[in-house]
Order: C-alpha cells, then structure tokens, then sequence
C-alpha cells in the first residue's frame, strides 16, 4: 500500500472532502482486538487504539464511549459468532456429519476471529459480572450444541462424560489462538477436525478414584521465596496480574509488611517474571530426561504426557497464569520465554512426527499446542475431580497428539 492509499484508507481529505471509510468500526474492531490480544486488556488505552488506526482519541470516543465498551463488544460478539457458526441446518440429520459441520463451523469462525479468541479465553474474567454471564452462555450454548450429537454417536456415555469430551474438542480447536503458527485453512480443519475426531471415537479410561486425585504439597512458612510465589501465582489466576497488588501478595504469604517482600523480589514484575520462567523450565527440562532414559519416540512421549498433565494438575493456577499474563511480563523477559517455548514445542513436535512421519513440521506444532490447551482448559473447567482425572487427560492427550 502507497501513502495515498493508506491517507485512503484512514479517512484522510480527498478532493477536499474528508472520508470516513465505511467499515470504520470494523477497523477498530480489528486493531483494538490485535492490540488487547498483545498487551492484555489492561495493558491498553484508547489513546494506543486511535494511534494504531491513524486517528484521534475524540475520532475514537466517537464511535465508543469507553475502553471497556469496545473491550465488551468485541468479545460478546465473537461468542455469538461462535454460537452462530455452529448452528447445524435442519435437512443435515446423520449424527456424524451434524458433528462434523458443528467442527467446521467452529475452526472457521476461530481461524476468522483468531485474536479477539485470545481475549475470549484469557481476558473474558476482565468482563462486568452481567456480560461475563452472557459469554457463559455463549460458549455453553456451544458446547451444548456437541453435547447432543456426541449423545447420539456414543450412548453409553454419561452427560458429565460427554461435557468432557465436548470441552476437549473444543479446547483443540480453539488452542488456535494460543500460538501464531501458520497454516492454510484447509489444511488447519483437517488437521483439528480429525484430531476432535480421534477423541469421539476412544473409549475413555475409567474416572479416577479419590487415591489417584491431585494433593497439593504444602509450602513452609519458613521457605519465604517460594511462599510469595505460589500466593502472588493464586492471586494473579484469582484477580488478574493488574488487579494484585504488593501489599496484597505479602498479605497472603503472611508477612508483617510489603517491605518484606522486596527481600526475596524486586517487585511484582519480578514475581511474575519468575513464575513464567518456573512453567517453561518444567515443560522444557523434561525434555531431555524422557529421551535419554527411554527406547524410543513414543515411549518419550508417554513419559512427557504424564509429566506434562501431572504439573498441569500440582500447578493449575501457574498453568493458567502463564497463558493469560504473558503481556504482562517484563519486555526483557519476554525474548527468552518465547524461544524457550518455541523450542520446547519443536522437540515435542519433531517427537510426535517420529511417530507419525506423516506429519509436516508445522503439523505437529499445531497438534502440540492443541494438545497443550485442551489440558489447561480442562483443568480449568472440571478442575481436580475424578471425571477429569490424571489418566483420562493423559489419555485424550495422547489421542490429540498419535490419532
């Protein structure tokens, strides 16, 4: 694009006469989504909006009275293009291709809104109590809509069971917008969509007993350093990372002061910084122990899983934080995360396609990330109860990842 079509573009003077362009909203839909993705819903001002779209913050108050009224819109309208996307028309009546069409649907209006899906699944707690219950039932109504053709396909399944399955496949699909990896969109619904498949056609483990339930190991007060960084982690999941102060965390950890707390941190900053580095070193120092003390690429990989699942389980809270908070972390700090992620997905990636050869690199960084999510989200919907067990998450990886 040329500097007379981006002054076009923006609604500069043409003529003399000043344009606005028609999908004007849509444009600040699209940059503000972009924006919030990046940085977090805190992390941005209108005042960044207007400068990303070339016009004035008065141009922007214009079309939206507040932040947070964009913020709402754009999320609320993306769980009704969910809810929409997945609507199956009535003359489609076999079961399987209803649940097909509902997948389609799904990937597509994911691949569609890829950004705003971030803020979905990781600012939509950011939502006043009255919205936040409109998204609910959004995504309810969506996982409803699979509910009942997986009811068809596998009977003997119980409601609490199928809730699971839904939410997995649901958790494969929209792992899309956890990652910027690329692919074509033809190749994005085969891949998911026969992932998703995969999990419909197991037969799930049975539900774990109370013996096989997560217990979380106790801290000792004395063990300060590593006290303030499980409660600011319990916090930053519980209120969100702008939400927590300093004062807040020493509260927690049971010291007489925030003073105390700059012994063993610099600042909350710091805090965060080092829980992010806590999740990344476990996921990639795993890494080379399972390969070293193992015969093969799927013996690795079953060792990784269990390890993958059972740190996600001991760390719900610290699971979730390092998705939801990373524009928070310290620009710094940020550089060395990402290429510890990048590569810790690779070597997951190159070890799944040593199992299935007939993978594409990028292929298997997809599945991996799917694999990812679909365990964090459900550890975030049924948390450390026996329907969502160890083994039966470890079992629905595996399906994601080896089909």
């Amino acid at each position: 694009m040329n500097v007379g079509e981006s002054r076009v573009a923006r609604g500069s003077v043409v003529d003399g006469v000043r344009r606005r362009p028609k999908n004007r909203r849509a444009q600040i839909a699209a940059t503000s989504a972009a924006a919030f993705g990046a940085a977090g819903y805190h992390g941005v001002s209108m005042e960044d909006i207007a400068a990303a779209l070339g016009i004035s913050s008065a141009a922007l108050y214009r079309h939206y009275p507040s932040k947070y009224a964009l913020f709402r819109e754009e999320l609320l309208r993306v769980g009704q293009a969910f809810t929409t996307a997945v609507e199956v028309p009535a003359e489609i009546r076999s079961a399987p291709e209803r649940l097909r069409h509902r997948l389609a649907g799904l990937i597509g209006a994911t691949l569609e809104n890829r950004a705003t899906v971030t803020l979905v699944r990781w600012e939509g707690r950011y939502l006043e109590p009255a919205d936040r219950a409109v998204l609910d039932r959004q995504q309810s109504s969506v996982l409803a809509g699979f509910d009942r053709e997986l009811a068809v396909l596998r009977p003997e399944l119980s409601a609490e069971e199928l809730r699971l399955v839904s939410t997995a496949m649901f958790g494969v699909v929209t792992s899309l917008a956890d990652h910027h990896a690329a692919l074509p969109a033809r190749a994005v619904h085969k891949l998911l969509g026969s992932a998703c498949m995969s999990l419909l056609e197991c037969e799930l483990p049975p539900a774990a007993t109370a013996s096989e339930q997560s217990v979380r190991a106790q801290i000792p007060a004395a063990f300060k350093h590593e006290l303030l960084l499980r409660k600011a982690v319990e916090l930053f999941h519980e209120r969100g990372y702008p939400n927590v102060s300093v004062e807040d965390i020493a509260s927690a950890a049971g010291l007489s002061a925030a003073s105390a707390v700059y012994r063993f941190y610099r600042g909350k900053s710091d805090i965060l910084a080092a829980a992010f580095r806590r999740a990344a070193d476990r996921v990639s120092g795993a890494i080379g122990p399972a390969v070293a003390s193992t015969p093969h690429s799927a013996a690795a990989l079953d060792v990784l899983i269990d390890q993958f699942v059972a740190d996600t389980f001991d760390e719900r809270a610290l699971a979730v934080v390092y998705y939801a908070e990373f524009g928070h972390v310290p620009a710094e700090e940020r550089a060395v995360l990402r290429n510890i992620q990048r590569l810790s997905v690779q070597e997951w990636a190159r070890l799944v396609r040593e199992v299935r050869p007939n993978l594409t690199p990028a292929e298997a960084r997809f599945l991996v990330h799917a694999a990812f999510a679909m365990v964090i989200d459900l550890g975030q919907a049924f948390g450390n109860t026996p329907l969502a067990g160890r083994a039966r998450v470890g079992f629905l990886m595996r399906r994601v990842l080896l089909g």
